[in-house]
């Protein structure tokens, strides 16, 4: 199994990043569209902050993420707020841990950058969803050039076009100085879904809120970026 990077700071992640009022999410969401009656699988779910959602709008939802640490913390509250949530504490990436054409829709909120390998995430999100299904993710942006005090979407001894895993330095960003991030192009996402029998539907960029960037900096660039894919027929 690969690094469970999360495994370290999941108390920091889950005490931060638990709401779902962000214009990423509500993108992601808003692009997922209508889930009751569906199977979806919520990919790098962490402590389960969209597979929730995904529930109480209905679907029969399941979480899967390779920190150990954070399955726990999504199935402690699955038994104080019971949502009927499968969870499933695997690497994704790792041969047979989704079952082929199992699901209706898959969600990804900004976790594709934390998997250092992009073709097997893509292979596996593929092969468990049915002709048709949809595939809904979220990242940063990969044109996010930072601002003052938080990182860009590559790392500052590079550029844009230098793809690889690197740990953010800047004061603010301070989930990806703990654990780090893996940049890619934006071509290599568009050709990745291709490759793997994902069309590409819509994208949206939302802005991030208002009080995100205090400098006022950073959030006059593109910050975030969300796709909907459609699984190819057969």
């Amino acid at each position: 199994m690969a690094e469970a990077r999360y495994d370290s700071v999941a108390d920091f992640y889950v005490a931060g990043f638990d709401s779902i009022e962000d214009s990423a999410s509500q993108a992601l969401l808003g692009l997922l569209g209508p889930v009751a009656g569906l199977r979806v699988i919520d990919v790098a779910c962490g402590h389960g902050r969209i597979t929730r959602e995904l529930a109480r709008r209905g679907a029969d939802a399941v979480g899967i993420d390779i920190s150990a640490k954070l399955i726990s913390k999504a199935e402690e509250i699955e038994q104080g707020e019971p949502a009927k949530i499968g969870y499933i504490h695997a690497d994704v990436t790792a041969p047979n841990v989704l079952e082929t054409g199992a699901f209706d829709a898959a969600t990804c909120s900004f976790g594709l950058s934390d998997i250092d390998d992009l073709g097997a995430a893509m292979a596996a999100i593929s092969n468990a969803l049915r002709p048709g299904g949809t595939f809904v993710f979220s990242f940063l942006h990969p044109c996010f050039a930072g601002g003052k005090d938080i990182s860009a979407s590559w790392a500052p001894t590079g550029g844009y076009y230098d793809e690889g895993r690197w740990t953010a330095q800047e004061t603010l960003s301070t989930l990806r100085r703990q654990v780090g991030s893996n940049h890619r192009m934006l071509s290599t996402y568009l050709n990745m879904l291709r490759a793997y029998g994902l069309r590409l539907d819509q994208v949206l960029e939302p802005r991030p809120a208002p009080d995100w960037d205090q400098a006022h900096d950073a959030d006059r660039k593109p910050v975030y970026l969300v796709m909907r894919s459609i699984k190819e027929q057969e």
